[in-house]
């Protein structure tokens, strides 16, 4: 077995450890340690109960204090507790800081959901855990995947950043607005045999590159699987193509599908079957015993505790009788789709192992984990990833299994190796200063600006800390930073800069600084983690770097991706607030800083004539 792919497998199972060590609740993790290190949410306020689809209890939730926590994401595995009360699982279906929303793995709410004190905490994903070790150690058994994982896997350093080669166009392009690098994508992508990379910068128009060519596929009479790491980002490339009219089919757990999608999931196709009576009646019955069931309350004996299971034991046998009959619509749904659309772990649910697809294509592949990446593989003949590794890369709690691999996303596995990188190399979104600095540190210069993005004036600022004793301090949660002067200034930029709230965010790398800028500039105003806002732009944002300290410590700031999506969000006008002092120390902040002074503006905090 290749050295990797025993890391790999190693890693997965380190992190599950990890995961069961750091999301655990008892003697050693108390819910105040679980809260301060972003793993749980606790207490939360019910707003709202229902069953959503197969009877499953949904709750929405909100929370008494604000929360931008790193390691909450739609779709991760949650318990529901309360202290002296067997937790529930579940599963995350959104959050955005302030109020959320989620769904529990069994029959009926707990009796307990609307009291005092109840929470959510992180849970150690098993099953997807489960499904990436096997399909690891599948891996060596298939004759055409395993060449190429140990291609993706030799020496690394290959392969160059470099212009996409030039072709000849063949094809007749439904969106005329392309751009050439665009183009050559689509081209490359039509021509595949095995693997096409297209890497898409901030700003360059990745999803537009991905639409034009699956339709072109689509026009081939291809069959094409599309699956990105997250909820979030399969809806949004699947509204795109829906938008053109594309057969979709979204499938996956549909309490984590976006309500403007839901429609053309399974369920939501369903809803317009002739079966649909039969099915309602069903859950009107299983709705009914439900209720009888629920006479029954915490304390009572054994004869009632056995009616209760026996009236909940035929709700089950009902919901799979649904199940039977929604599974008889289903393949008609599959054979008439053009294109199936989930998360890895969706597709697998949905049994899209039993079917043959022309290509697989992965959106967001720098997030993608690559065990989970391999588990889709081997649905279709032909493969595209598409993505930025220069971005944020996947979340891995565990230190170990990120030195073993894990963190290393399957885009930047095919980025070492694959000769033919199509680059898109137009970005459309900022300003030509403020794309520059990325463009030049990380892009080698080839990210280019069109002329309507050209500078009308100062783009980019930098507000400099340096002597202000505007020091850098914990949070009260005791664990994630702020810096009180650097939120003084955020405020002094909205006065002095007559800023329009609705058109600018606040950004920051630190959960610290983002509560307590929440509870201190306009309420209107979108305020973030750097992690929360990839993906995401306004007209003007504000960067707060919040290191300031003697010693010259930057912490995961040295992250440079992290940063590279925070100077990319800004459209027209990009303020960075931070110390020079301590972040000139820093070979990339120097490099960011001598970039300022010669294409933007260079402050100084005294400037604004506050005191903290």
């Amino acid at each position: 077995m290749h050295l990797q792919l025993q890391n790999l497998l190693k890693a997965i199972d380190i992190e599950e450890k990890e995961q069961a060590t750091r999301f655990s609740l008892d003697q050693q993790h108390s819910v105040k340690q679980l809260k301060a290190e972003g793993l749980a949410l606790h207490p939360i306020i019910v707003t709202r109960k229902r069953f959503g689809y197969a009877d499953y209890p949904e709750i929405d939730f909100k929370l008494s204090f604000p929360a931008e926590l790193n390691f909450f994401s739609d779709g991760s595995a949650i318990e529901c507790f309360k202290a002296g009360e067997e937790p529930v699982k579940g599963v995350l279906v959104n959050f955005d800081g302030r109020q959320g929303e989620f769904r529990l793995y069994a029959p009926d709410f707990p009796d307990w959901i609307e009291e005092d004190a109840v929470g959510i905490k992180l849970s150690p994903d098993t099953r997807t855990h489960g499904m990436m070790k096997k399909a690891l150690e599948d891996l060596p058994h298939h004759t055409t995947l395993y060449p190429l994982f140990e291609k993706l896997h030799s020496v690394a350093g290959n392969a160059q950043m470099q212009p996409p080669p030039l072709l000849r166009f063949t094809l007749t392009f439904f969106n005329k607005d392309l751009n050439e690098s665009q183009q050559q994508a689509v081209q490359a992508i039509t021509e595949n045999t095995q693997l096409c990379v297209l890497h898409g910068p901030p700003g360059t128009g990745k999803t537009t590159t991905l639409v034009e060519a699956i339709l072109q596929l689509i026009q081939k009479k291809e069959k094409i699987v599309l699956t990105a790491p997250s909820n979030t980002a399969v809806d949004h490339i699947s509204k795109s193509l829906l938008a053109k009219g594309v057969k979709l089919l979204r499938v996956g757990n549909t309490g984590k599908i976006g309500a403007s999608v839901f429609p053309y999931t399974v369920e939501g196709q369903l809803q317009n079957s002739r079966q649909i009576k039969e099915i309602k009646a069903l859950k009107k019955r299983a709705e009914e015993f439900r209720k009888m069931a629920l006479k029954y309350k915490r304390s009572f004996g054994k004869p009632e505790r056995e009616q209760r299971n026996l009236l909940f034991k035929e709700v089950k046998n009902i919901r799979t009788e649904i199940k039977k009959l929604q599974a008889y619509n289903e393949e008609k749904l599959y054979r008439e789709a053009d294109v199936i659309a989930g998360t890895p772990v969706g597709l697998i649910d949905a049994k899209m192992n039993r079917h043959t697809f022309h290509h697989l294509v992965i959106d967001e592949a720098g997030q993608c984990i690559e065990p989970l990446a391999w588990l889709v593989f081997p649905l279709a003949e032909k493969i595209v990833l598409a993505g930025d590794h220069l971005q944020l890369p996947p979340t891995v709690i565990s230190m170990q299994a990120a030195h073993l691999g894990l963190q290393y996303s399957v885009l930047e596995a095919a980025m070492s190796y694959w000769p033919n990188i199509y680059l898109l190399n137009m970005q459309y979104r900022m300003r030509h200063a403020i794309a520059g600095f990325s463009s030049a540190y990380f892009y080698e210069g080839l990210l280019l600006s069109p002329d309507i993005l050209s500078n009308t004036g100062t783009h980019i600022s930098f507000i400099d800390t340096a002597g202000t004793g505007y020091a850098e301090a914990r949070g009260r949660d005791g664990n994630s930073l702020l810096n009180e002067g650097e939120l003084a200034l955020a405020q002094k930029l909205l006065e002095t800069e007559a800023l329009n709230i609705a058109h600018t965010a606040f950004i920051s790398p630190y959960n610290g600084q983002v509560e307590a800028a929440r509870s201190l500039l306009p309420a209107a105003m979108r305020i973030s983690t750097i992690d929360s806002y990839q993906g995401q732009e306004k007209e003007i944002i504000i960067l707060s770097l919040v290191r300031s300290n003697d010693e010259a410590e930057i912490g995961f700031l040295k992250d440079y991706r992290r940063m590279n999506v925070a100077i990319t969000r800004a459209k027209e006008q990009l303020f960075v607030i931070g110390d020079s002092s301590t972040l000139g120390n820093d070979k990339f902040y120097r490099a960011f800083l001598t970039y300022l002074e010669k294409h933007g503006s260079y402050r100084t905090a005294w400037e604004f004539g506050i005191d903290v």
